[in-house]
């Protein structure tokens, strides 16, 4: 269900992203790709067998997180 909304939600950006240029696309691919990873990365903290693991995957998530909003700064300054 996740993985079908993010499916969904990606294609309807595409459309969206229509009048953006390709530099603008790209980055905005980044970011998406990248939270979506970072999604993941939660879901298999929240399935971890042992604290040490859980906390691993919980930062990667973290630092995926901050990689997209990073992405999609860049995504805004393309234009600018």
């Amino acid at each position: 269900m996740k993985k079908s909304f993010v499916l969904a939600a990606a294609g309807l950006m595409s459309l969206a992203a229509c009048s953006n240029t390709p530099a603008e696309n790209a980055a905005e691919n980044t970011a998406d790709a990248l939270e979506a990873t970072a999604d993941n990365m939660e879901d298999a903290a929240d399935n971890a067998t042992n604290v040490a693991d859980e906390q691993v995957l919980e930062n990667a998530a973290d630092n995926m997180h901050a990689a997209a909003d990073n992405a999609e700064d860049a995504a805004e300054n393309v234009t600018q």
